[in-house]
């Protein structure tokens, strides 16, 4: 099984994260980031960061596996090791709901991929453990019983997709905060390169930012955003 969750925080820095999970439960190994590249999606977009990161992870798993399908059924003569996972996921898991598995659903269509199951769960109201709706490509949505132990797994599931997300996001964030590009810039100190990267999340998106956005930070003069700026 492969989770999907986008963790976009922070101004226009993004992050999309994959968990996967199998027989003997979490294989972190197998865990995947992507940092979202398109300079064309907007924040907040998540139909986009969702088609963006479904296409690089399929488009090279297709690459690498020589194969525009997986197997119907696994090789009898060559079974899976203990300590390994198949190439393709047997389930693709989109943290979302019917827009979020329309997106991965058109991404898949448009790279001939038709035998990988998808499945949006959506939160319930307020965000409410227990009443996720699901939705599935061809069925009216439907629910799970709150105490019914499938429910209970893919929650598991979904929780570690977004914690994984928003881990990396965390760790990319403070690497900013000690290291930067910044640190290279006369007159950008300890403490505006701090404001820039609270207010934009990352350089990435601070390199990004127009001169109006970086004079808008909190503690930025007219005089540092043009410095940033050039």
């Amino acid at each position: 099984v492969e989770v999907y969750d986008n963790s976009h925080i922070m101004g226009t820095n993004a992050v999309g994260g994959m968990v996967v999970a199998g027989e003997n439960g979490f294989s972190k190994p197998h865990y995947r980031t992507f940092n979202i590249q398109s300079q064309e999606i907007t924040p907040g977009d998540d139909y986009g960061m969702m088609r963006e990161v479904l296409s690089r992870r399929f488009a090279r798993l297709m690459k690498e596996s020589d194969a525009d399908e997986p197997p119907v059924t696994p090789d009898a003569d060559q079974p899976e090791a203990a300590d390994t996972m198949p190439a393709w996921p047997d389930l693709v898991l989109i943290d979302g709901g019917k827009g979020q598995l329309e997106a991965a659903r058109v991404v898949l269509d448009e790279l001939g991929i038709t035998k990988v199951p998808l499945v949006g769960v959506a939160k319930g109201p307020d965000r409410d453990a227990g009443r996720e709706t699901f939705f599935i490509p061809g069925r009216a949505p439907f629910k799970l019983p709150p105490r019914d132990p499938a429910l209970y797994f893919v929650q598991r599931l979904r929780d570690e997709a977004h914690r994984f997300a928003i881990g990396t996001h965390r760790a990319r964030r403070k690497k900013d905060l000690t290291k930067s590009p910044l640190d290279e810039i006369p007159g950008i100190g300890p403490t505006r390169k701090r404001a820039l990267l609270l207010h934009f999340g990352t350089a990435k998106a601070i390199a990004r930012a127009s001169l109006d956005d970086l004079a808008k930070t909190p503690g930025v003069n007219q005089a540092t955003a043009r410095a940033v700026y050039d």
